[in-house]
C-alpha cells in the first residue's frame, strides 16, 4: 500500500455529475408531490378521457379525441413547465433553499439547468402516458414527429421562463394563487378544450397570441390535420421563450 492511498481529495464533483444529481433530486421531489401529480397527470388525463367519451362541447368534424389530444398535450407542458415549476420554485425561494443552493459548488445557472431537465423528464412521462390513453380512445395522429418535438421543446422553454419569472418576483403565496389562476384561465381560453373559433373575433386575435394557444393550435395543425411545420405558432412560442427567459434572468431574486 503506497503512501497517500487514502489521502482525502476535497473538491466539487464534475459539473455534469452535479447537474445530473440535482436533476434526479428535482424529478423525485416533483413526482412525490401530490399537488404536482394532480396538475401534471390527473387533470390532463381526466380531461382527455371525459371530453373524448362525453359529447359536451363541439369539437368540429372527426373524432373528439383527435381534437382534444393535442390540446391536452399542450396543457401537460404548461402544467409542468409553468404552473408546477413556478409553485415549487417560489416556495423553495421563500424557505431559503435557493439561497443555500446558490452558495453550493453548483452554479446558479446549473441549478436552473437541472430544474429544466427535471421538467423535461416529467414531460416525457406525461406525453407517454397521455399518448397511450389517446391511442386506447381511438386517436389517429398525423404529421411530422419532428414538428411535434420542436413545438413541445419551444413550448417548454417559453412556459419555463414565465414560471421562473413568476417564482422569482412574487411571494410564494402570491405565486401559488397566480399560477393556479393562470392555469385555469388558459385552460378555458387557450384553445385546449374549447376551440378558439368559438370566441368573439376580437378575442380570438388576442387569445391566439398566448403561448398555450400557439402550442395547442400548432400541435393540432400537425397531429390532426397533417400540416407541415407551423412556423407562425413556432414564432409566437419563440418570442415568449426569449421574453420569459430574458425577464427571468433580469428580475429573478434568489432571496
Amino acid at each position: 500500500m503506497s503512501a497517500g492511498t487514502y489521502t482525502p481529495r476535497p473538491g466539487a464533483a464534475p459539473l455534469p455529475r452535479m447537474i445530473a444529481a440535482q436533476a434526479a433530486l428535482e424529478t423525485r421531489m416533483l413526482l412525490r408531490n401530490g399537488e404536482q401529480l394532480l396538475l401534471t397527470v390527473v387533470i390532463p388525463t381526466l380531461l382527455l378521457v371525459l371530453f373524448s367519451a362525453v359529447d359536451i362541447i363541439d369539437t368540429g368534424t372527426g373524432e373528439p379525441v383527435d381534437f382534444l389530444t393535442p390540446g391536452v398535450l399542450a396543457l401537460a407542458v404548461m402544467s409542468t413547465a409553468f404552473t408546477g415549476q413556478a409553485i415549487a420554485t417560489g416556495f423553495e425561494r421563500r424557505y431559503g433553499v435557493l439561497k443555500r443552493l446558490g452558495a453550493s459548488p453548483l452554479p446558479r445557472w446549473a441549478l436552473m439547468a437541472a430544474k429544466t431537465l427535471a421538467v423535461l423528464v416529467t414531460e416525457v412521462l406525461q406525453v407517454a402516458l397521455l399518448t397511450v390513453i389517446a391511442f386506447a380512445l381511438g386517436w389517429s395522429p398525423q404529421g411530422s414527429p419532428f414538428a411535434v418535438l420542436l413545438l413541445l421543446v419551444l413550448g417548454t422553454v417559453a412556459f419555463s421562463g414565465l414560471g421562473l419569472l413568476m417564482a422569482g418576483t412574487l411571494k410564494a403565496e402570491a405565486t401559488l394563487a397566480a399560477a393556479n389562476l393562470v392555469f385555469l384561465l388558459l385552460l378555458v381560453g387557450g384553445g385546449v378544450i374549447v376551440p378558439l373559433d368559438r370566441f368573439p373575433g376580437a378575442a380570438q386575435s388576442v387569445l391566439g397570441l398566448l403561448p398555450i394557444s400557439a402550442l395547442s393550435d400548432g400541435l393540432r395543425d400537425v397531429l390532426q390535420h397533417g400540416a407541415g411545420m407551423p412556423w407562425g405558432d413556432l414564432g409566437i412560442l419563440a418570442v415568449w421563450a426569449v421574453l420569459g427567459l430574458g425577464a427571468a434572468a433580469r428580475f429573478f431574486r434568489w432571496e
